[in-house]
């Protein structure tokens, strides 16, 4: 049987004699020449599937691949917060105006944040199949890279290119700048935005390359900001609905919630895209299941569990946006939406101070160089440069939703290879041990879902131009397009041309680092 497992490795880098390249080892199921293979039956089911360890090559047994870091370390509470804190972040703070602008009605505009939540369990119940089949770090990239082993190491370089190219930290800059003018009682202008935002992600570039512990505590911190904020809004909320506060009448957007909806696909699928934005992170415990404590058991508990809890906070908080402001003034709110809730319920002075703490929050958007706590300066720079044009290319009135879309198009083309992926391995691997397996309904609404919000964006919007004017409405589409086409490209280059070129094939090997972790590394060896 051939092996499904064997595939995986802990990570590879290229390039040079050693090169930097970020993607997972995805070699051939052989054993390189003159090597001796051991293989060992990791998943035991009617068919086993096999994990190859390959003594003296590149390719990592399934013990090599979990060894090193911090070890099994997270349990239930851990993971579930793991989740919890990747979901929350700017989106629920600043994306319910543009949603609401796209579809133009409060009835449509909550109808869509339950929309996403049906979408995100849908792919939960999916990754957590896949997951509790392959239960090793990586999510995304490891299932790729089972799903279409052919043509070697392309998917692993398109991944890889997509996660370069879209490790956008724009967002929270922005997000940022417009909080603190506003703590600062300052206008919003073009380039005191840029400038703004700029200096703010280059800071945190420099803090989580040069004091990368540091990083990490002041993430954490900025982490619980965001859980306060979100709280603080919820509950006012409930307060403002019981009809004891100013606000005159709470329930005006409540009745005929749906005058003035939109009838264009292009609205719903652009505005989508920023709800599934405000729920991403649902998948983060598979990207470290090396890390996790009785794997299996912990994602079907822990994933669950916090994108539900996401799901009721955002639902209520949304609510408390339309409680509090009209329809028009939340549109205005830009991204500023919770800066606007501060002020209609608490009053100018805790606006601004409050906005601080917004603005605080939209920094708690790096990911944690948590097992190692060392970040290499130059990757970060390397994901510092789209961030940078980003800022500066669009509009600051239009580079919030349009980064936003930017980001959720590749993304949605990842995940439907990825559906379209469970369909082969269920087929290929027929009764390999699936701890659990989604129901096919789940996967046909997913993967339709993923088809729509591919097309929807092409068509013309209600108003003509959609939500990034001066832009084309399509211009994120054909961004994300040429992101993923990039990485084709790339694999291209480096796997077949350069080598063919300049005479030399690449050559892995397995090598372990201080920390016990097992990487491949990529050597370039002359064909004579």
């Amino acid at each position: 049987m051939p092996s499904l497992f064997s595939r995986f490795g802990s990570g590879t880098r290229t390039g040079g004699d050693e090169a930097t390249e970020t993607a997972r080892n995805s070699t051939d199921k052989a054993p390189l020449e003159g090597s001796d293979e051991k293989v060992n039956q990791d998943v035991k089911g009617d068919e086993s599937i096999e994990v190859a360890s390959v003594s003296g090559g590149a390719e990592l047994s399934f013990e090599e691949d979990v060894q090193g870091g911090m070890g099994r370390h997270l349990g239930v509470f851990s993971c579930t917060m793991l989740v919890i804190g990747k979901i929350i972040g700017t989106g629920i703070f600043s994306t319910p105006s543009s949603i609401l602008s796209s579809v133009g009605s409060v009835g449509a505009s909550l109808l869509l944040w339950v929309l996403g939540f049906a979408l995100a369990l849908s792919g939960l119940l999916i990754w957590l199949e896949l997951g509790t089949m392959m239960p090793r770090s990586g999510g995304d990239k490891v299932y790729l890279e089972a799903m279409y082993p052919r043509p070697k190491y392309l998917a692993t370089i398109v991944f890889t290119m997509n996660a370069i190219l879209l490790g956008f930290t724009a967002s929270g800059c922005i997000v940022f700048a417009q909080n603190i003018l506003i703590a600062a009682g300052q206008e919003h202008t073009r380039w005191v935005v840029r400038g703004i935002a700029l200096g703010v992600i280059v800071a945190v570039t420099l803090l989580h390359g040069l004091l990368p512990k540091v990083g990490i505590l002041v993430m954490n911190i900025l982490s619980v900001f965001k859980v306060a904020i979100l709280s603080v809004i919820v509950v006012a909320g409930w307060v403002v609905l019981s009809g004891k506060t100013h606000i005159e009448d709470p329930h005006v957007n409540f009745r005929n919630a749906f005058a003035g909806s939109s009838n264009s696909s292009n609205d719903y699928a652009t505005a989508m895209f920023k709800v599934l934005f405000s729920y991403a992170g649902w998948s983060n415990v598979n990207n470290v299941m090396n890390d996790v404590k009785n794997p299996v058991r912990t994602l079907k508990i822990a994933a669950p569990l916090g994108l539900g809890i996401c799901a009721t906070l955002y639902l209520f908080a949304n609510i408390a946006y339309f409680a509090v402001a009209t329809k028009q003034e939340i549109i205005d709110a830009n991204v500023t939406v919770a800066a606007l809730f501060f002020k209609k319920v608490f009053g100018e002075k805790a606006q601004r101070a409050l906005s601080v703490f917004v603005a605080l929050s939209a920094l708690g958007f790096w990911a944690s160089n948590w097992p190692t706590g060392k970040s290499p300066l130059p990757g970060l720079i390397i994901h510092l440069i789209p961030s940078i044009i980003v800022i500066i290319g669009p509009p600051p009135a239009v580079a919030y939703p349009f980064i936003l879309d930017i980001e959720g198009y590749p993304s949605q083309i990842i995940n439907l290879f990825i559906v379209i992926g469970l369909f082969w391995l269920r087929y290929r691997y027929p009764t390999a041990k699936r701890p659990f397996k989604v129901w096919l309904s789940i996967v046909v609404f997913y993967m339709a879902s993923a088809v729509f919000l591919l097309v929807a964006p092409f068509l013309k919007p209600a108003n003509g131009v959609g939500d990034t004017p001066p832009l084309p409405y399509y211009l994120y589409c054909l961004v994300g397009i040429a992101i993923m086409a990039t990485g084709f490209i790339y694999w291209g280059v480096w796997r077949i041309l350069l080598p063919k070129v300049f005479g030399y094939r690449l050559q892995p090997r397995k090598v372990q680092l201080e920390d016990g972790t097992f990487v491949t590394l990529f050597s370039r060896e002359k064909v004579e």
